[in-house]
């Protein structure tokens, strides 16, 4: 893709359907492959081949990240958007989308899986891993996309998503579904059903039933009538006045194996796939939700998968995940809240505002490997370090006042300094700290916190 403007086909069941300059035909995907690489792909066919046909294309190794829209409104996942039949309509597009993925990962081609999703996200910033129901299925949701760059790769995709949510690098959306799912096999397919609580047998009904006030006896109502009238089968006592010789139980149900009543039967869940039989409190739960790149996922994107970069660098100072982070800080200031004697904790933020733009030169690398082996000498082993964005790098120093936070502050101002001194590389880096629970606000969390303390290095 050297050339600066976009070889297009139209996939297209029409014989002669209109096209518009420099655009070309095909009819079946296997024409797209005998005709080599392509820019963009525009479908022009009936809303229900769409899904199949671009199902079978992401499939395809030469057309996983290929550019392809349709013509015609679709809710297909992994369609890349919708545009009329016009250059005007695809060129922005192919631009967009041919300028994000040069810029993947230092322009080298994804190969493994994790990089093939990943490139895709990054290409498209709008799009999502949406999960999608297929009741046929046992798991019952499925996520095309993942299945898409799979391949014949074998890929438990929840596992997948749980490790890349662990490493930072994808983040859930919003609650679309939760499940339960048999603990042998995994299977969704499962039948509730309601059983003796006494003998778990399932033949159960429910009948009515008195109780004998003079004997205490409880039975089955038919037990009671003799002749017309309601006598107590084991006392023989004559029922005439509900309330005072005798009442209905709240026991309704009656188990047809042990006859035994009672008030609300058991609720079992049997697989249809494995006939395993499990307590509802048994299952598996598993919550279906979407996923989008996260801060570090995007970041990775831009400066590649080869830890090389300032990516590798930071990664020295054993950074922690920022949700870790910040509920090590929420539980700091509940600490400090609760208990007023406590030694103070202070919080620190380094924003490297001009990282992107200094790591192109050629001595960068360098004196940010010096740097950061300077910040690891002045950090306790006690202190936490995470990175919210390429740019910030924030520090947790627990028992530390502001005394002390004011001499770490120091020490790395003038580490800069030095540095600044001895070289023309200049990093432009900011600092700014808080100490608690002296600068806390009221009802402020560890996110408010950060949000208010990185307002400060800002701008």
């Amino acid at each position: 893709m050297s050339h600066t403007y976009p070889r297009v086909f139209l996939m297209s069941e029409l014989k002669n359907p209109g096209l518009p300059d420099g655009w070309s035909h095909v009819s079946r995907p296997e024409q797209l492959v005998e005709a080599g690489s392509f820019d963009a792909l525009v479908i022009d066919v009936a809303p229900e081949k769409i899904s199949p046909l671009v199902r079978q294309l992401r499939s395809h190794e030469s057309f996983r990240l290929a550019l392809i829209l349709s013509a015609t409104e679709t809710d297909e996942l992994l369609v890349d958007g919708v545009v009329n039949l016009s250059n005007d309509n695809v060129l922005p597009i192919w631009r967009l989308w041919k300028e994000r993925l040069d810029s993947f990962n230092l322009g080298k081609k994804p190969e493994r899986f994790d990089e093939r999703v990943i490139a895709w996200l990054w290409a498209h910033p709008r799009k999502r891993i949406e999960p999608e129901r297929l009741p046929e299925r046992a798991n019952i949701y499925h996520y095309p996309l993942l299945e898409a760059m799979s391949s014949d790769e074998p890929v438990n995709q929840f596992v997948w998503l749980k490790l890349m949510q662990e490493q930072n690098w994808l983040q859930p959306g919003e609650l679309i579904d939760r499940i339960r799912l048999c603990r042998d096999c995994n299977s969704g397919h499962l039948n509730y059903v309601d059983v003796c609580p006494q003998c778990n047998a399932l033949e159960i009904a429910r009948q009515p039933a008195l109780h004998c006030f003079t004997c205490g006896h409880v039975g089955a109502q038919e037990h009671f009538l003799k002749d017309g009238v309601m006598i107590c089968p084991n006392c023989l006592a004559r029922l005439r006045h509900i309330g005072s010789d005798y009442d209905r139980p709240l026991e309704n149900y009656r188990c047809q194996a042990c006859q035994s009543f009672f008030v609300d039967a058991d609720v079992e869940a049997r697989c249809l796939d494995c006939d395993e039989h499990h307590q509802p409190d048994d299952l598996k739960v598993r919550e279906i939700r979407a996923f989008t790149l996260t801060e570090r996922g995007r970041l990775r994107c831009r400066q590649g998968f080869s830890e090389s970069g300032a990516e590798a660098h930071f990664g020295r100072l054993n950074l922690i995940n920022p949700d870790a982070f910040r509920n090590l800080l929420d539980w700091q200031i509940q600490q400090v809240r609760r208990y007023s004697v406590l030694p103070h904790g202070s919080l620190m933020v380094l924003r490297f505002a001009n990282l992107r733009e200094t790591m192109t030169q050629s001595r960068a690398m360098t004196l940010l490997d010096s740097l950061i082996d300077r910040i690891r000498e002045a950090v306790r082993e006690t202190d936490r370090c995470t990175r919210t964005n390429e740019e910030q790098l924030w520090l947790l120093l627990p028992s530390t006042d502001r005394d002390g936070m004011n001499i770490l502050r120091g020490r790395l101002a003038n580490l800069i300094q030095n540095f600044h001194e001895q070289d023309d590389v200049r990093f432009d880096i900011r600092i700014a700290g808080f100490t608690l629970p002296t600068d806390l606000l009221a009802q402020e969390d560890g996110t408010l916190l950060m949000a208010r303390l990185g307002g400060e290095v800002s701008g």
